[in-house]
């Protein structure tokens, strides 16, 4: 299982930096550090635009303030949220 969380970090990491135009790799960004704020300097709009690109390419939703709060507390946290409502959702 951690192969697989490796992955989908990885991946998250690399759609993050293109979608956002982040001006650092997608190895440099730090999986346990908050996405919001400080650090990658993630706004708002940001944070937008990866609620859309999430429910586009992973058909998770992050409807409300409390699921964004937990979604991007960090990479591996938003790993761990596409998981948990993509298994969620599975019949």
């Amino acid at each position: 299982m951690p192969e697989q969380t490796d992955c989908l970090v990885v991946e998250l990491a690399r759609k993050m930096v293109e979608t956002l135009g982040l001006d650092t790799t997608a190895d440099l960004v730090d999986p346990a550090a908050p996405l919001i704020g400080a650090g990658l300097g993630i706004d708002s709009i940001d944070t937008l635009e990866l609620v859309v690109m999430i429910e586009k390419d992973y058909g998770v939703k992050i409807d409300t303030r409390a699921a964004g709060v937990e979604a991007f507390a960090s990479l591996n946290a938003l790993a761990a949220y596409i998981r948990q409502r993509r298994s969620a959702s599975s019949p």
